[in-house]
């Protein structure tokens, strides 16, 4: 559905996007990660056809975004993340004006919209009369108006209050059970909701192409396995050397009733609880605590951007 292949985009001599390739299916919901000025919305832009890369090709469903601007933006709905509306205008008589500029039959696509995006309280009310959380809903109904298998959407839920966030979730939930979705989010936990793969971007460059739930294990860190037992340092680490799986140790200072806790960092797949366990005991040592600590979204994140950001 979307091919972006060795794409560029400068600003002069600086370049926010720098040879980023990733291909996107139809029905994927996609969160596009990355810090301020990593190149996000520039890509965003780019795929929508606002802006044109300084080199590299997008293809929307098989059509050259370049060689055919028309055709490929009839497929793409996007919504900025604060939505370009009319604030004057009445809530139903601004989509029925969007259904117009769009070919579209107004009296067919704005009750639809209304019913798909949860508008029926508001039809008859002044756009700057709505809160953000309403207005967010009239930008995603503005989107879909001519049906688009494509839906971008930039920073969605930014500026909503908790009990918005969750109704414009729910929203995009069911809207990407039919098109394509591609969401930019600073909001970590928003992406392991809704999306089912993970694209980092930083720097200008890509960093991370992954689902979601397989990002912590192909491009985080080791989990810690956090050990307190009645032992001196030293005898924690002659207990666990050996087990297969630890990639390093770390202490922690020992507390004055002679226990000492030892960070152990897992290498990917492994699991050594067990033989920790084992060890101390069998060494006569109470054991006061075993516990993993798996990488989060948030820490993977950081370690990706701040990698770059140090080249």
């Amino acid at each position: 559905m979307i091919e972006v292949s060795h794409v560029s985009r400068n600003f002069g001599t600086f370049r926010a996007v720098n040879d980023v390739s990733f291909s996107i299916p139809s029905g994927q919901i996609v969160g596009l990660l990355g810090p301020n000025g990593a190149g996000k919305t520039t890509t965003m832009r780019m795929i929508t056809g606002f802006l044109k890369p300084t080199s590299g090709t997008i293809t929307i469903d098989g059509t050259d975004i370049a060689a055919d601007p028309v055709a490929s933006k009839s497929k793409i709905g996007y919504m900025p993340e604060s939505a370009p509306l009319y604030g004057e205008m009445i809530v139903e008589d601004y989509l029925r004006y969007i259904a117009d500029i769009q070919g579209q039959n107004p009296d067919e696509k704005v009750p639809l919209l209304c019913k798909e995006c949860g508008l029926k309280e508001v039809m008859h009310k002044n756009i700057a009369e709505l809160s953000r959380g309403y207005r967010q809903r009239v930008g995603l109904a503005h989107a879909l108006m001519n049906d688009p298998k494509i839906l971008i959407l930039d920073e969605p839920t930014s500026g909503l209050d908790p009990n918005q966030i969750e109704d414009v979730r729910a929203l995009i939930k069911e809207i990407g059970k039919t098109r394509t979705v591609i969401i930019s989010t600073h909001i970590l936990s928003e992406v392991e909701m809704l999306c089912s793969r993970v694209i980092i971007i930083s720097g200008g460059k890509m960093v991370a192409d992954s689902p979601t739930d397989k990002l912590r294990e192909n491009y985080g860190n080791t989990s810690v396995v956090t050990v307190t037992a009645k032992a001196s340092e030293a005898e924690l680490s002659a207990c666990v050397n050996g087990i297969e799986g630890i990639s390093s140790l770390a202490f922690e200072t020992s507390d004055v009733d002679g226990t000492s806790t030892m960070n152990i960092s897992v290498t990917p797949g492994s699991e050594i609880r067990p033989q920790v366990a084992k060890a101390v005991l069998s060494k006569g040592y109470d054991l006061y605590q075993l516990q993993i600590v798996k990488n989060s979204l948030e820490d993977v994140f950081h370690t990706l951007t701040q990698e770059t950001s140090n080249d």
